[in-house]
């Protein structure tokens, strides 16, 4: 699954871009999200709160569309998508 990540997400894991193997036959966005925890445990701390559910702050967009809007959240098919993104707000001016 390619994941491109942003701001210090990006920074902790050494490149905006990376792909990562989801071992699930109809892999579903949670299934994504564990493999990359998995493959980069130093995003744990950045992502999760105590008790290990995403923080509010950060948003995961399946090809551009907010899952948790759009889909039916951590249970997404993402068999067909083409890129996850999880980014930290923008501020700035």
């Amino acid at each position: 699954m390619r994941w491109k990540l942003f701001a210090t997400l990006s920074e902790t894991v050494g490149d905006n871009v990376v792909e990562v193997p989801v071992d699930a036959e109809e892999p579903t966005l949670r299934d994504a999200f564990d493999a990359l925890l998995a493959a980069y445990p130093g995003l744990e701390s950045q992502v999760l709160d105590d008790d290990d559910t995403l923080q509010d702050h950060l948003r995961i967009l399946s090809d551009g569309e907010d899952p948790f809007h759009s889909a039916t959240g951590w249970d997404t098919d993402v068999s067909d998508v083409g890129e996850l993104a999880m980014f930290p707000p923008v501020t700035g001016g």
